[in-house]
């Protein structure tokens, strides 16, 4: 059996694909797998890293303003669109896939559109809450469109191709308890644990933000344990701190870590988190029923972080603050006042099972093995 997943642009694409990938493998040792992507997109070093074979299409992305040079890169687009349905089609002719899954990402469209054409078994995954371009172009004419959130149905010009599975997250978020991982990281005390993040790379407003948020809680006698991923901002954040007169001590109260490379560990152990509301992270939250403060980032296409962290608010799962209306001592707040309210914490955390699917890959391979069958 030959399977090929089509994505690229950002992780929140690439590794739902990665984890479907894996389970093909796990159920069917002898399958084939082959991924397209972008000429120039973070697959080229994503996929090869996880040892999968990675061919690549000249595709280019799409700007929604009306700017001269938004109009200009967008004719660009047009004008390669036959070339990237040329080395959709080599691709496809040359591998002889029994089945094609998308996951997002510019790349996607012309793999899926060509697979289709040909009558291959076809599939998309948007793990946002409401669909991207790509998605939404291709929902016309594949065979199922696998989402992560029953919200997300209506959206879809053909409901009755459309299964709620959830988005994959990596297994070993399911690795740890909470106490189990407070002992992992040394916490021996009962105060809670905060968890923020802004992303791998940080977002340097938030950070001056969270600046802001240590010193007040550092006034008020820290009252929780609070984990910290600062990103590139990470020198920047410590120095700041330093020149305040604060002083980090670890898991014993405030810690501050360029990046949290056991994120599945830290996530356990946090009876809140704060953070952006990308795809992956609400699928994370979502999975593992992690009560959370999102704060959307406003830099995205479409704006879909806040529609993904609308979604959680409406069924009261989260709390949503805006980045233009919220600051350091707003967030501490919230965050404080959260930690302060078990039952609400408890309600948010089933707000969020509802939310979930179990196990999102098995649902989605399940549906993926009954289109080849």
């Amino acid at each position: 059996m030959n399977i090929l997943f089509t994505c690229g642009g950002t992780a929140g694409h690439i590794n739902p694909a990665i984890a479907l990938a894996r389970l093909f493998q796990l159920h069917h040792p002898g399958c084939n797998i082959l991924f397209a992507g972008a000429y120039n997109g973070m697959e080229r070093d994503l996929v090869p890293k996880e040892g999968y074979q990675l061919r690549t299409v000249y595709v280019n992305t799409i700007h929604r303003a009306f700017r001269w040079k938004d109009i200009k890169h967008n004719l660009i687009t047009v004008v390669t669109m036959p070339r990237s349905r040329r080395q959709a089609a080599e691709i496809i002719r040359d591998f002889q896939p029994d089945l094609v899954v998308g996951t997002g990402g510019y790349a996607s469209y012309p793999v899926v559109r060509e697979a289709a054409r040909r009558g291959i078994p076809t599939a998309v995954h948007e793990s946002n809450a409401v669909p991207g371009l790509t998605t939404k172009l291709l929902s016309r004419v594949v065979d199922r469109v696998l989402v992560g959130f029953e919200d997300s149905r209506g959206y879809y010009p053909h409901p009755e191709r459309v299964v709620v599975t959830g988005t994959p997250v990596r297994r070993d978020f399911f690795d740890h308890t909470r106490k189990e991982a407070r002992r992992a990281l040394g916490i021996t005390d009962e105060r809670p644990v905060l968890l923020s993040y802004w992303g791998s790379l940080g977002a340097e407003v938030m950070n001056r933000y969270t600046a802001d948020f240590i010193q007040a809680e550092c006034a008020d006698g820290r009252p929780f344990h609070h984990i910290h991923g600062a990103g590139r901002n990470y020198a920047w954040l410590t120095g700041e701190l330093k020149g305040r007169g604060i002083e980090l001590d670890g898991p014993a109260g405030v810690e501050v870590r360029e990046y949290i490379y056991d994120m599945p560990l830290v996530m356990a152990a946090a009876d809140l988190v704060i953070c952006r509301a990308g795809a992956s992270t609400i699928s994370e939250l979502t999975t593992i029923a992690k009560p959370a403060i999102l704060v959307p980032s406003p830099n995205v296409t479409n704006n879909h972080q806040e529609k993904n962290a609308r979604v959680l608010e409406r069924h009261g799962a989260a709390v949503v603050l805006l980045e233009p209306e919220c600051d350091g001592r707003s967030l501490y707040r919230a965050a404080s006042g959260l930690l302060e309210d078990r039952d609400r914490l408890t309600a948010m955390s089933r707000a969020l099972s509802a939310l979930s699917v179990t196990d999102a890959a098995e649902e989605i391979y399940q549906t993926l093995i009954r289109l080849v069958q």
